[in-house]
């Protein structure tokens, strides 16, 4: 059996109808895992589990949207994930919301609610829906998709980085509370990827030079840089990690 091998688990990740979350449900799909593509709209969700069925097999994704900042919708995912599928074994906090650009100052109080409740409390609500079976079976892993934004400030994104440092200690504090039961939960920090969602650090060759400059390896990552990571923190391989949070960010933070 390979390492990294998924055969037979079921898997959860928000955010999944594009960009890293897209990727990491792909690349699981490939790995034998049964996958449920969420985001808040249907049609794209739907695109997503059609394109995995097509590519490894019928039955092997299934679409059920669900808006993050409802409780009562990440319920809904959860349970219609364990008629469809069963035993639920990887979740991937992916989805996040980032509604605001500017110093700390000047935000104003919805909009830092609305960053801190989808960034983190969100997290802690489905990791909390998923863990109780995840504990009785003891075996599970929780997987948080935060950022390097998270390790340090910003101007600009203040209330971002900090949502993502948040969800660093969620990480940290669950692997205590869950480890015992050998249930694994881990951070994974990119940094500039190729996404729709910092599209504005690399939508021309002047802005994406300028935002890579800082880095090792003077580029932008792809979102199957970071699919690789969670797959190995879903798997076997990852069997002995938990409570860390992996910077994959081509070098920027070193």
């Amino acid at each position: 059996m390979s390492l990294f091998d998924l055969t037979g688990k079921t898997a959860i990740i928000t955010g999944s109808s594009r960009g890293i979350g897209k990727a990491i449900a792909e690349r699981m799909a490939e790995h034998g895992a049964r996958v449920v593509i969420s985001s808040r709209k249907a049609a794209p969700c739907n695109e997503v589990a059609a394109e995995i069925n097509k590519k490894y097999g019928a039955g092997r994704a299934i679409a059920i949207p669900a808006n993050i900042s409802s409780k009562q919708e990440l319920q809904r995912l959860v349970d219609e994930t364990k008629k469809a599928f069963g035993d639920i074994h990887v979740v991937v906090c992916n989805a996040a919301a980032n509604p605001y650009y500017g110093p700390l100052a000047e935000i104003s109080d919805e909009a830092f609610r609305k960053i801190l409740e989808n960034n983190i409390i969100a997290n802690n609500w489905l990791i909390s829906m998923v863990t109780p079976e995840m504990r009785a079976r003891k075996d599970g892993s929780v997987i948080i998709v935060s950022s390097i934004g998270g390790l340090r400030g910003s101007p600009v994104i203040g209330a971002y980085c900090i949502s993502k440092a948040a969800d660093m200690q969620l990480a940290r504090n669950l692997a205590v509370e869950y480890g015992p039961d050998n249930v694994r939960v881990n951070c994974i920090a990119p940094g500039l990827i190729k996404t729709d969602f910092a599209k504005a650090l690399w939508d021309d060759p002047e802005t994406l030079k300028k935002s890579t400059s800082g880095a090792a390896l003077k580029r932008i990552g792809e979102p199957d840089e970071i699919a690789g990571c969670a797959v190995f923190l879903a798997s076997a391989a990852g069997g002995f990690v938990t409570g860390q949070n992996f910077v994959v960010d081509g070098g920027a933070t070193i």
